[in-house]
């Protein structure tokens, strides 16, 4: 008899479970997400690709997809070439309320956050050799400023603004960080704009040869920025991340992971309550010492609250839940 209740009792806990995680009530076999990630050689890659590896374990079929990021993720999320997706919030942002980059173009209406991730840092990199050493010192030097319309280059021409300058006050190529810091090496290019999370790998690498610097955003600039642009905050790049003499201060803005409108709210609850559970969390931190650094549920709506981009239904009816959300 005993035997008898212990199994009944082991059923009903297995029941539970499957109903608090959606499993009872979600078909995860009958969807496909893929994950829209960046470039292979970033950060996005990884972490991204653990996301659909977490998510494929639980029953999803899924895939991660290798892009150029932030611009081309949203775009794609928007034209179904997608279900979730990385990009950083202020290009999300843009697209949404059509200004910047996404000036003159249909507001993104459709766009959805699923969770904050993680802060990408603006690190601005130069050589100590080069005499740059604040951001107006830039002033007629080669600089990398990322590729057109890119959520790095959308980040430059902020910081630029915020500098009381235009490109028109530097030689500028529309060049990605992997393409402007290799010419570094060799004295062709002076300074890289790079977004990404602290200790990129481009960067570590141009260390190897050359002694680093890196150009502030701070003072009036940084406030000017973060006033216009709410979704900077002030952060800083630590000297032993890279070796440098000192701490930076500059700006950094939080990536997102969307996820498509369309996609039911009982399997975006889904997606969501089983990426926090301890199981995702493992999955994910494992990936990247960004996200387990960042990714928590403490943080979870973290670069979202208080801006234009919507929840997905899915994911406001958990963190009403949680208490993160009114």
């Amino acid at each position: 008899m005993k035997k008898i209740f212990a199994v009944i009792g082991l059923f009903l806990v297995v029941c539970l479970t499957a109903s608090a995680s959606g499993a009872a009530d979600v078909k995860r076999g009958d969807y496909f997400i893929t994950v829209l990630t960046g470039p292979t050689s970033g950060i996005y890659f990884p972490i991204g690709g653990a996301f659909s590896t977490f998510l494929g374990s639980i029953g999803y079929k899924t895939s991660a997809t290798a892009t150029g990021a932030t611009a081309e993720n949203i775009n794609a999320l928007l034209t179904g070439q997608g279900e979730m997706a990385i990009a950083m919030s202020d290009a999300v942002i843009q697209a949404v309320e059509s200004f910047g980059a996404y000036e003159g173009q249909p507001p993104a209406k459709d766009l959805r956050a699923l969770m904050g991730l993680w802060p990408n840092v603006c690190q601005i990199v130069t050589t100590a050799d080069s005499g740059i050493k604040k951001f107006s010192d830039m002033k007629g030097k080669r600089v990398g400023v990322g590729a057109p319309n890119s959520g790095v280059e959308l980040n430059a021409r902020m910081m630029f603004e915020a500098n009381g300058m235009t490109y028109d006050d530097c030689k500028v190529d529309y060049l990605s960080y992997g393409e402007a810091i290799d010419p570094m090496k060799n004295g062709m290019c002076d300074v890289a704009f790079v977004t990404s999370g602290l200790g990129n790998a481009t960067i570590m690498e141009l260390g190897t040869s050359k002694k680093l610097a890196f150009v502030p955003v701070e003072g009036e600039a940084l406030k000017r920025l973060v006033t216009k642009y709410p979704f900077y905050i002030e952060s800083k790049i630590p000297a032993a991340t890279y070796g440098t003499d000192s701490d930076t201060t500059t700006a950094a803005v939080m990536n997102i992971m969307l996820i498509a409108k369309e996609l039911p709210d009982d399997v975006v609850y889904d997606v969501v309550s089983n990426i926090y559970s301890p199981a995702g969390l493992d999955v994910i931190h494992a990936s990247h010492a960004a996200a387990k650094a960042n990714i928590n549920l403490d943080t979870a709506t973290r670069g979202i609250v208080g801006t234009s981009v919507p929840f997905h239904d899915g994911a406001a009816k958990f963190y009403k839940e949680k208490g993160l959300l009114k």
